[in-house]
């Protein structure tokens, strides 16, 4: 029997993918979570031989979670799932440890056959992700907001961005409202992530 844990920030797809799992012979789920839940230590309580776990955006920093489990689980494979498949989301999550990084898309058969070889210990990852984030992000942001962006990053002040890039304060901060709004950011520091994540930067 395989033991799942399942986490996805969605409630109804987190039943979905549970009713899915549990209707298979070999498969049972032991919880599912959203991202928000101390994940690690449900890890530790229920011992599952593999967390699915959806690191597209969300609320919460889904790599941060990978990281506790690559120290506080060792035992336990990750499969990761995203629809959001760009190089450096792959690289993160392969630097995280996970075993496996498949499409939230597949077909559930798909799925189910990907999730079962992450728990013999293979190394998984879907055809379709592997292209996507193989293949350069293509980002809305342009070359100089890139620049005005990568100096925010550094958390300098308008005056300083200004200085650095030789343009006007007005300038820098004409480029900044741009950038919120094509990153759909409500602060430079969630700019700067998004586009960190994205592989905008």
């Amino acid at each position: 029997m395989i033991r799942v844990l399942i986490v996805e920030e969605v409630g109804l797809l987190r039943g979905a993918l549970r009713m899915l799992l549990s209707s298979e012979d070999d498969l049972e789920v032991v919880a599912d979570l959203a991202p928000s839940a101390d994940v690690a230590c449900v890890v530790r309580r229920e011992r599952p031989d593999v967390v699915l776990i959806d690191i597209g955006p969300a609320r919460h920093d889904p790599l941060a979670v990978l990281r506790q489990l690559q120290v506080t689980a060792r035992g336990t494979s990750v499969l990761a799932m995203s629809t959001h498949r760009c190089p450096v989301t792959l690289q993160a999550a392969l630097r995280a440890g996970v075993r496996g990084f498949i499409d939230k898309n597949l077909p559930p058969a798909e799925l189910v056959r990907l999730l079962r070889l992450v728990a013999l210990g293979e190394r998984v990852i879907d055809p379709v992700a592997a292209v996507a984030a193989l293949s350069p992000p293509v980002g809305p942001l342009t070359v100089r907001e890139r620049e005005v962006l990568r100096a925010a990053a550094e958390g300098l002040p308008l005056r300083e961005i200004a200085c650095r890039l030789y343009l006007a304060y007005g300038t820098v901060r004409n480029h900044l409202t741009v950038i919120l709004r094509k990153t759909g950011a409500r602060n430079r520091l969630e700019a700067v992530r998004r586009a960190q994540r994205n592989g905008w930067l």
